[in-house]
């Protein structure tokens, strides 16, 4: 009896120390890592679980490396990792560390953006000032970029990012142009991104995109001069804020784009127009005015005689008197 109740002791403190390597092996998957904060974790394509294994571990995320791999074997998915970076929560189990990798949680996504409205110069200084990019690019042609959002991977070239940029501006520019209206001013793809640049550059108030890009195609088609006050600016500074007042001089200045000593679009583009730019010149709103002026809101009152006009500026000089702007 005595030898049977050794062995039912040893058997039991077997069972215990199994129990406890379970319990700690489950733990060590299901609990709580190692990670200190939140982390980037790139995952170049063709990576293995095991060469991962190894750079988890030297990044703080996993104890082992080893531990790890055998554990993911038995407890996890069998499914392959994915290419890209990817957020470890700070504390990210080993469980959910295999989730992410796998793809079944968010991967981290890397942007860049271009707001409407940016031109070449500054979408060129951005992406060069984008550490994670590698190599260099030459100053993109105004108007080749649409302004949109784009993913990128850490040490991807900035001539593929900007690539991509100018692809999503001629699927775009195709696309609108295949809708345009039959009364459009433009007479090819690229006159609709000269005179989208105007709009985008004119007005910050979506609402009244079409109905700016209406009062210039009435100007065009009665060959008046547009007088674009953005077309002054854009040879002097290539798009970027002007900082200043216009001088007198600058809007008498004969160039290819001053639209002040010109009848009819500038040379090129003056900016990178959003799609929304470029559809409301090539839907513009039916309308017969042909003269704006700012209404102290952001936005701008029309006027279909210079008559109206005239009064409406008159309004807006009372209004800039009052709030001691002049």
């Amino acid at each position: 009896m005595k030898r049977f109740g050794r062995i039912g002791l040893i058997l039991a403190a077997l069972a215990l120390l199994l129990a406890g390597y379970a319990a700690h092996f489950l733990y060590g998957w299901y609990g709580p890592g190692p990670l200190a904060k939140d982390t980037a974790f790139l995952v170049p394509e063709g990576s293995s679980l095991s060469g991962l294994s190894t750079a988890l571990e030297k990044q703080g995320a996993v104890a082992s490396a080893a531990t790890f791999r055998a554990r993911a074997r038995l407890l996890g998915s069998s499914g392959p990792v994915k290419a890209g970076e990817f957020m470890l929560p700070a504390h990210a189990s080993g469980a959910t560390i295999l989730r992410i990798l796998q793809g079944e949680e968010g991967v981290l996504r890397r942007l860049v953006t271009v707001p409407e409205g940016m031109p070449s110069i500054m979408v060129y200084e951005r992406l060069m000032k984008q550490p994670l990019l590698t190599g260099t690019i030459p100053v993109p042609l105004e108007g080749t970029v649409l302004p949109d959002s784009y993913d990128f991977q850490r040490g991807e070239s900035r001539m593929a990012v900007l690539a991509r940029m100018q692809k999503a501006m001629d699927r775009t520019l195709a696309e609108l142009w295949a809708k345009r209206a039959k009364d459009t001013v433009a007479k090819t793809p690229q006159d609709a991104l000269v005179l989208a640049s105007i709009v985008e550059k004119e007005t910050g108030k979506p609402s009244e995109r079409r109905m700016v890009a209406g009062l210039y195609s009435n100007r065009v088609r009665k060959g008046m001069l547009l007088q674009a006050d953005p077309t002054i600016i854009y040879p002097i500074t290539k798009g970027k804020p002007l900082g200043r007042r216009i001088r007198q001089s600058e809007i008498q200045a004969v160039n290819d784009y001053n639209t002040y000593t010109m009848v009819g679009l500038p040379k090129g583009p003056i900016t990178n127009p959003g799609r929304a730019s470029i559809e409301a010149v090539l839907n513009p709103a039916q309308t017969q005015a042909l003269y704006m002026v700012a209404d102290g809101t952001g936005g701008h009152v029309f006027a279909d005689t210079l008559e109206q006009h005239n009064a409406n500026v008159a309004k807006w000089f009372a209004l800039r008197k009052a709030r001691g702007e002049i």
